[in-house]
């Protein structure tokens, strides 16, 4: 159920037309792309695939109420999430393959997604959770504008692999209500070798989340436990260290409050490529767990979503 006190921060937006205008901006941004760090210059406007192999055309997998996010996105209702085609990362370890590498997915319009948003409203869900947005933000500030006209108040969660332009992530300042980025690596090296070479993927990481930490500030849930706004990091923690669990942790604990929300996660297994790669060929040991939630503890973060294992 709605709360009828919240009101989304894109509401505004949409009342004085900024929201379609920078609907309007990112849209022209797919001519020469530069909507994620990998800054392709693919002119999809002309039907051309970025390195995320998406053009201009939308394509979603699925749209569902979801009840397997993180507790204070879910509520009575569920997650609406919204399964979005393609992306930019593309870790070899992927367990949606077939979505971010396969494009499997059905082209829809942004009047069709508007009406995703609304469809998922009515049946109850808390929040509308866009996955993999990035190459995608013109189409979601664009469908939301039209939904929004509609009667759209839900909160919007931004469901990002963390791999973001900090000068995209300005642009939908007041747009976001929750922006909910995986801190995949703390390595350029691993992250080049997992995620088809973005090296660059720490440091982006780490700017981006202070921007988006600037833009909603710390999560926290409302009386009824339910989340409205604010930052919620996801680290999935890896075998044998991939990741860098331990030095993501030591950034958010100096970089970030100490309220910060992290999702330590703890159910990585082997997919997609993943077996090519002895290292991460298997799953997380429960020692290795602890180890990562030790670590978080003694960092001072207090507001840690630890899994059971």
């Amino acid at each position: 159920m709605r709360d009828m006190a919240f009101e989304p921060s894109y509401i505004s937006l949409h009342r004085s037309g900024e929201l379609k205008r920078i609907g309007d901006e990112l849209w022209a941004m797919m001519e020469s792309c530069e909507l994620c760090p990998r800054m392709c210059g693919a002119n999809r406007l002309e039907g051309e695939e970025g390195f995320c192999g998406a053009s201009s055309k939308l394509e979603i997998s699925s749209y569902h109420a979801h009840f397997g996010e993180e507790r204070p996105l879910v509520g009575r209702g569920g997650s609406g999430t919204i399964f979005m085609t393609n992306c930019g990362l593309r870790c070899v370890f992927c367990i949606n393959s077939e979505i971010s590498h396969g494009g499997q997915g059905s082209e829809r319009s942004i009047e069709e997604f508007a009406e995703m948003m609304l469809t998922l409203a009515e049946r109850g869900c808390v929040n509308i959770n866009i996955v993999t947005p990035t190459h995608y933000s013109p189409h979601v500030v664009l469908a939301l504008d039209l939904a929004a006209a509609k009667g759209l108040r839900l909160p919007l969660v931004y469901n990002t692999c963390g791999w973001e332009r900090v000068e995209i992530l300005e642009k939908l300042d007041g747009i976001v209500d929750i922006y909910l980025p995986d801190f995949k690596y703390s390595s350029g090296e691993m992250a080049a070798k997992y995620s088809a070479g973005a090296g660059s993927y720490p440091e982006m990481a780490k700017v981006a989340l202070l921007e988006m930490h600037r833009q909603v500030g710390a999560a926290k849930p409302a009386s009824d436990g339910v989340m409205r706004k604010g930052l919620m990091i996801r680290h999935l923690v890896m075998p044998n260290g991939v990741g860098g669990t331990k030095q993501v942790i030591e950034w958010i604990a100096g970089n970030l409050p100490k309220d910060t929300y992290l999702n330590l996660m703890s159910q990585y297994r082997p997919e997609y490529k993943a077996f090519d790669y002895p290292e991460i060929a298997r799953r997380l040991t429960r020692g290795e767990y602890d180890e990562a939630v030790r670590w978080a503890r003694e960092s001072g973060l207090t507001n840690l979503d630890v899994q059971g294992y």
